[in-house]
C-alpha cells in the first residue's frame, strides 16, 4: 500500500529539497491545543509530524519532553486517546504522522491490534525506542505488526556491524542521532554528520533524517546539508511550555524558520 512518508521523501527528490520533521508529545497541553498544534506545524511547511505517546517512564527522553509528557497525562491523554487525535488531524491534513513511543504502551494495547488501529486512524510510522529489530525477531509476538513503517534510531556510537542490522531493518526513514544523550535541546549537533550519514547510507536506501540538539535556522542548514532531513524535538516543545495559552501560534513562530532553513535547494550536480 502507499505510504505517506514514502511519497513525502518521493516529492521531496524531485524537488530537491530535504524534509523538515517535527516532534511534539500528543495531548500536549491538552486534546484540543496539540491538535491545533499539529495543525500549525502542517500548515507552516513541517513535511512529517512526530507524535510521542505520553508515558510515565520515558527514560530516553530529557527533561522538555518528560515534561510535556507530564502534562499530556494530566490532561487525560491516553494511548486510545492518541489515536482521536490522529482521527482529528486526518479530518482536515495529510501529513505524514509516527508514533514515538515506547513498546511498554504498545504491548498494553496488544502489539498487532496496535498497528492496525494506529495505521486505520491514519498513522504512517512507528518509532519503537525501547525494541531492537534483534530483540523483535526473538519474540514472534513483535513481528505481527504491519501498516506502519517501522524507523529505527542510529546513534554516533552505534558499532558499524549494528549500523548495518538497523539500516537495513528500518523503512520510512532512518532517525540518526547528531550526538549521544537523551533528547534535548542541549550541545549542538555534531561536526561529524556527513560522516555518520554516510555510513548509514552505505547500507541502505531509506532515506537518513538527522534530530538532537537542532535550535537555530543555522543547525537546520547545516544538518539540511549533511542529511536527507532535519529533526526538532525539544526545542519545538519547549514552544508550548512558555506559551501554553497561545501554543499554536509560538510553535508557528519558533519553527516556520528552520523550515525555511531546511528546505533552502540543493544545488544542482
Amino acid at each position: 500500500m502507499t505510504n505517506r512518508i514514502d511519497t513525502t521523501f518521493a516529492r521531496l527528490r524531485e524537488a530537491r529539497q530535504k524534509a523538515f520533521i517535527a516532534y511534539v508529545a500528543a495531548g500536549d497541553p491538552d486534546f484540543e491545543r496539540s491538535l491545533e498544534v499539529i495543525r500549525a506545524l502542517a500548515d507552516c511547511g513541517a513535511d512529517i509530524i512526530e507524535l510521542g505517546l505520553p508515558f510515565s517512564d520515558p527514560l530516553a527522553d530529557g527533561i522538555v519532553n518528560q515534561l510535556a509528557a507530564e502534562r499530556a497525562l494530566k490532561a487525560g491523554m491516553t494511548t486510545a486517546r492518541a489515536l482521536d487525535l490522529i482521527r482529528a488531524f486526518r479530518q482536515t491534513h495529510q501529513t505524514p504522522l509516527v508514533l514515538f513511543t515506547y513498546l511498554n504502551p504498545i504491548f498494553t494495547y496488544g502489539f498487532e491490534a496496535f498497528h492496525r488501529a494506529a495505521a486505520a486512524a491514519g498513522a504512517d510510522g512507528i518509532l519503537l525506542l525501547d525494541l531492537p529489530p534483534d530483540e523483535a525477531a526473538h519474540n514472534p509476538e513483535l513481528a505481527l505488526g504491519a501498516g506502519l513503517r517501522h524507523i529505527q534510531l542510529i546513534a554516533p556510537t552505534t558499532p558499524p556491524e549494528r549500523v548495518k542490522l538497523l539500516a537495513q531493518a528500518s523503512a520510512g526513514f532512518i532517525y540518526a542521532l547528531s550526538r549521544t544523550g537523551v533528547t534535548g535541546a542541549h550541545g549542538a549537533p555534531s561536526a561529524n554528520l556527513a560522516a555518520l550519514v554516510a555510513s548509514i547510507k552505505a547500507h541502505t536506501a531509506v532515506p537518513v533524517c538527522v534530530g538532537f540538539g537542532i535550535t537555530t535556522p543555522e543547525q537546520a542548514a547545516m544538518v539540511a546539508a549533511a542529511a536527507d532531513g532535519v529533526i526538532v524535538g525539544s526545542a519545538i516543545v519547549n514552544q508550548i511550555q512558555l506559551h501554553p495559552d497561545d501554543a499554536a501560534a509560538a510553535v508557528r513562530a519558533f519553527t516556520a524558520p528552520l523550515i525555511a532553513a531546511t528546505k533552502a535547494p540543493l544545488p544542482l550536480p
